[in-house]
Order: C-alpha cells, then structure tokens, then sequence
C-alpha cells in the first residue's frame, strides 16, 4: 500500500467528464463556432489555457481569455446537480482515510471549479489536500502538481501513487516519479509506457493494496 494516493478529479473521483463537454461545446456555439465530433477526446485532461489554444488556432476564436473561461464556466456550473462520483471511486478514497493513506485531489481544472465539484459530491472535510491549475507554474503532463501533493503531505514522491484517468494525468505522475495507475473511462483506452491499467474499481482497489 503506498504512502500517499493523489486522485486526478474530473473523469476518476467525479463523473464530470460529460458536463465539461457539454459546457465546452455549449460556449463554442454561442461564439458562433461547430464543436468537432471528437471534441471530448481532444480536451481530455487538458488545461484551460490549452483548450483555448486549440479554439483559437483551429476555430478562429478571438473572445480574450478571461472572456472565454467565464463564458465556459458559466455553463459548467449553472448545474451540477446531476454530477455524480464514479462509481467506487470515492469509496476506495475513504476507505484509505480511514486506513491513514495521505491523500490529495490533483486537478488541472480551475480552483473554483475543484471546490465546487468536490463539494457537489460531498467530498470535504477538514485539512483535506487539493491543488488546482491556480496552484502551480505549469500544469499536467508536467509532473510540478503531483511533486506540489508530495510537498502538501510530507512524502517521498516514490512513496505516493496516482490514479488518473487521462494519458496527460498519468503521464504527469511518471514524471513525478510517482506509481501511476491509469483507471481510463472505459476499457481498450492506452496509458503511457509504465503506468499500470485497471479498468474496474475492484481492480483499482487491488493495486491499491485494499485486498
């Protein structure tokens, strides 16, 4: 059982994956733009910054940033009333808490965005870790957020493991030098060269160390 686990959010503890989508493609219509087919693949485990890029280069978008990300915003969290964990996700999350495993949530999203998806789920309690994009220099596949989790629980990063379920996100926990488990949203889904796949909680749980 390692030390610390550093949980990635959007798609591995909560669902939210679909609602980005939407909220993307939702801010591209309303600027005039056609979401591609394989909008949802492209963003997947993609910072803010990074998304907006692609909108501007490939799509022709010209709103300024700060304009962009509220427009996105605005549709994500006018509703998250249908967000969900993924199913035993948040279970195996307090069952290593009450073992003692230091854990920290590991986002690329925004600040505002991690609180108010962990609290949808009912995911808070006192001294409990997080770091956001807002948090660190550069964001995933960097290694600087899961190294930032290390610093926050006091290990070693070879101590801790990642459960992510992007190729940027475990990509990131290798290069942090860290376990990364690759728990993708559905199976055939390829991780990077050294990250271990699992494609069931129960098999999440099994490397984990939980039995």
């Amino acid at each position: 059982m390692p030390k610390a686990v550093f949980w990635d959010m959007d798609g591995t503890l909560v669902d939210s994956e679909p609602l980005h989508a939407a909220a993307l493609a939702a801010a591209m219509r309303s600027e005039g733009l056609v979401p591609p087919a394989d909008l949802h693949e492209r963003a997947l485990g993609q910072t803010a910054a990074h998304i907006y890029a692609m909108m501007r280069e490939e799509f022709g978008l010209d709103l300024p940033f700060p304009d962009w990300i509220e427009r996105k915003y605005s549709h994500y969290l006018a509703d998250l009333s249908g967000l969900r964990p993924r199913p035993g996700a948040i279970e195996i999350f307090r069952e290593l808490k009450e073992r003692g495993v230091a854990q920290a949530v590991v986002s690329n999203s925004d600040r505002m965005v991690v609180d108010a998806n962990l609290a949808a789920v009912g995911l808070v309690y006192p001294g409990m870790r997080t770091v956001s994009r807002n948090d660190v220099r550069e964001g995933k596949p960097h290694a600087e957020p899961f190294l930032r989790a290390a610093w926050l629980v006091g290990v070693e990063p070879t101590e801790a493991a990642v459960v992510e379920d992007s190729f940027i996100g475990a990509t990131a926990g290798l290069r942090a030098g860290m376990t990364a488990i690759f728990w993708p949203e559905r199976p055939g889904m390829v991780g990077p060269d050294g990250a271990v796949t699992v494609n069931s909680a129960d098999a999440l749980r099994r490397e984990l160390g939980l039995g």
